[in-house]
């Protein structure tokens, strides 16, 4: 992976003032990246194609994703210390996420629609790595499969193991959804079962 150079760095390694950069950023001449907070910074092997550098890694322009979720909007606290300990990790390691994402909805649902966007845009070999505090802020339950879904479209998802952002109600409450889908369907099928039991045109 490219090292990533901020304006200041950048300038200095082409031995160009900074305004220069900012200048040649306007008119396309080369132009920056930016971060979530709009600020500009350029990766070396683009820096070194500039110069005239031979380089032979070719450059990844796939997204970096950091997604967040909680199960409800009376946890949108939980919600900004995810983003919060997402971003402090990433910048301490100097890497830029294109895109920070906060999502509401339950572990169990597979139609929230920025995570399924977030697959369809792995699924279109899009995104580069996504970080996730903990696993079940991604999903509940079958994270290995998408783990391995990511793996075939050479995506990698990072786990930062953050206990902290993964509330235990949320546990108890998604469990308590999948007890309430198991016994409303056996409810259905004694129901069924009655209901050919009594039906006088089944009988013998």
């Amino acid at each position: 992976m490219s090292r990533i150079m901020y304006l200041k760095e950048a300038a200095a390694y082409l031995g160009k003032a900074p305004f220069t950069l900012q200048s040649w950023d306007r008119a396309g001449k080369l132009k920056a990246h930016r971060t979530a907070n709009n600020r500009r910074f350029y990766y070396q092997s683009e820096l070194d194609q500039y110069l005239g550098l031979d380089h032979n890694e070719p450059i990844d322009k796939r997204k970096i994703v950091a997604y967040a979720r909680v199960s409800s909007n009376g946890q949108k606290d939980d919600l900004k210390d995810q983003v919060a300990f997402l971003r402090q990790f990433l910048n301490a390691r100097g890497i830029i996420a294109d895109e920070y994402i906060s999502d509401i909805g339950s572990g169990l649902n597979y139609k929230r629609p920025k995570w399924l966007k977030l697959i369809k845009d792995i699924d279109a070999n899009q995104i580069k790595e996504i970080y996730v505090t903990y696993e079940d802020r991604f999903i509940r339950f079958g994270f290995k499969f998408f783990q391995e879904f990511c793996a075939w479209h050479d995506c990698k998802i990072i786990v930062l193991n953050n206990e902290d952002t993964s509330p235990d109600k949320e546990l108890v409450e998604d469990l308590i959804s999948v007890i309430h889908v198991f016994s409303c369907r056996l409810y259905g099928l004694r129901r069924y079962k009655n209901k050919i039991k009594n039906d006088p045109n089944l009988k013998e």
